[in-house]
This record gives structure tokens, C-alpha cells and sequence, in this order.
């Protein structure tokens, strides 16, 4: 860390601990489960370039580097997305299928805790974007190689906001319908899986069978 990276840091956190607003919900934190909490997010965000490498290790040599930033692209777009709109349709309550808009940019998040975790909202926002954001990558190795770039991001946005939302809500909304019916999806099963699975499976439909072979290994023996 060099010296004006320190003095970046040391600037960043003395205008946090000016802030009398902040200060005062500093006392309240749990440092244990928000150290947890950031740790798992970090843990969640490495999964979107692993599984970036992992469905680039099943194509063509040259469609490699597109599915790499089919994945590594939802970073951004879904990022931008979830804190503009996403997670306020998701954790506000506005009805038992979809949240409402009064959390949009982060609104009011600030200095506030989610709930009685002892946890600063803006680190469960970006606990809860890391699924957000791997949800749609996962979708990509069902159509990898047949999907034009620029086509992905519009569909990737809006997957994210018509299909993943609204089921996150369902599940994880203080008001969605599934979560007051006593629903618990604490790994992402329901809210992740089973709606990119059955994506990918619409995915498989459409696009039907793969009709090209691949390219048969190099071998050093000539016959």
C-alpha cells in the first residue's frame, strides 16, 4: 500500500467517522457477523469468474474470451442494476409479489442496519447483489457459442429484472408471498438455481441440438 493509497483510506474513514449519523450506528454493529457477511460476498463474487472459466473450458478455442465476458460482463450490468432498482423491488415492502421504489439508489441506506443483525444495510445489499449477479451468468453455458454479445446484455438485464426480482421478492421479501407462507431458501436453491435452471432449459428448447462436431485433438503419433 503506497502512501497515497494510505492517505486515500485514512481520508475515506475520518469523513465515515465525521459523520454523526454513522457514528452513533458504529456502537451498534456486530463486527462478527458483518465480518462474516462481507467475507461471504467476497466468496460469492470469485464464484462469477470461476464459473467463467469453467463453461470457457467447453467451447471452441476462439469463442473463449465471449464466454469469458458473457460472465465477467454481469459484474457490471447486473451491478448498476441492483443498485438503481433491484434490491428496492426486492427488501422494500410494497406487496407479496414485488417490492417497491423506495430503496431505489440506495435510498436512506447509509447509515442504517438491516434489521437486528448488527449489520450495515449497504453490506447486505452487496451480499444479496452477488447472487443477483451470478444468477443470469449461470444461464450462460446453455447457450455458449450461439448467443450474439451485444444480444446478452439487453437479455441479461432484462432477466434480472422481470424473472430474478420478482422470485427474490417472493422468497426473500419481508412481504412476498412464498417468504410469509413460512418458505426458507438460505442457499439461493429456489432463487438462483431453479430460476436459471429452467431459463437454461427455455434456453435448450429454442436453440435446439448443437449440429457442429468439435475439432478432433492434435496427436504427436502421425498414423
Amino acid at each position: 500500500m503506497n502512501k497515497w493509497t494510505r492517505a486515500a483510506f485514512g481520508a475515506l474513514l475520518c469523513s465515515m467517522l465525521a459523520s454523526p449519523a454513522l457514528a452513533a450506528e458504529a456502537s451498534k454493529i456486530d463486527s462478527g457477523n458483518t465480518t462474516w457477511l462481507l467475507l461471504s460476498a467476497a466468496l460469492v463474487m470469485l464464484m462469477t469468474p470461476g464459473l467463467a472459466f469453467f463453461y470457457g473450458g467447453m467451447v471452441h478455442r476462439k469463442n473463449v474470451v465471449s464466454t469469458l465476458l458473457q460472465n465477467y460482463v454481469a459484474l457490471a450490468i447486473v451491478g448498476i442494476a441492483w443498485v438503481v432498482i433491484g434490491y428496492s423491488l426486492v427488501f422494500t415492502e410494497a406487496g407479496p409479489f414485488l417490492g417497491g421504489s423506495g430503496a431505489a439508489m440506495l435510498k436512506g441506506l447509509d447509515t442504517t442496519l438491516y434489521g437486528e443483525t448488527g449489520i450495515p444495510t449497504l453490506a447486505f445489499v452487496a451480499f444479496q447483489m452477488m447472487f443477483a449477479i451470478i444468477t443470469p451468468a449461470l444461464i450462460t453455458g446453455a447457450f455458449a457459442e450461439r448467443v450474439n454479445f451485444k444480444a446478452w446484455l439487453i437479455i441479461m438485464l432484462l432477466w434480472s429484472l422481470l424473472v430474478y426480482v420478482p422470485v427474490a421478492h417472493w422468497v426473500w421479501g419481508p412481504d412476498g408471498w412464498i417468504f410469509k407462507k413460512g418458505g426458507l431458501d438460505f442457499a439461493g436453491g429456489l432463487v438462483v438455481h431453479i430460476t436459471a435452471g429452467f431459463s437454461a432449459l427455455a434456453c435448450g428448447f429454442l436453440f435446439g441440438r448443437r449440429t457442429a462436431t468439435l475439432r478432433q485433438p492434435r496427436t504427436m503419433c502421425p498414423w
